[in-house]
């Protein structure tokens, strides 16, 4: 019976927490979406062996990424490539900038 009303107790609670984000943002298309308010993404590195899955390539093609688009958002630690995910994720959606 103790544990019914605490599962209760987080449903409403919960409830509550998305009905009021969603009414305050009812009219803003500018607003994060839920995934976007629990995603820490902002200093987020992605490791050379993990960016193809990011973009969706190949592995093949990941390791000529810097070559061929010396452009492309990254830094160099103790000779190991990093991809900041937010300018990443950007210089994806902006092709040609």
């Amino acid at each position: 019976m103790e544990f019914d009303l605490i599962w209760l107790a987080l449903g409403i609670a919960a409830a509550g927490f998305f009905i009021g984000y969603g009414l305050i943002n009812f009219n803003n298309p500018n607003a994060k979406s839920f995934s976007e308010i629990f995603e820490e993404e902002e200093h987020e590195l992605i490791t050379e062996n993990d960016v193809h899955d990011f973009m969706g390539i190949s592995k093949e093609d990941a390791k000529y990424l810097i070559k061929e688009h010396p452009d492309v958002p990254h830094i160099v630690i103790n000779n190991k490539v990093y991809y900041p995910r937010a300018k990443l994720r950007e210089w994806l959606e902006n092709p040609g900038e």
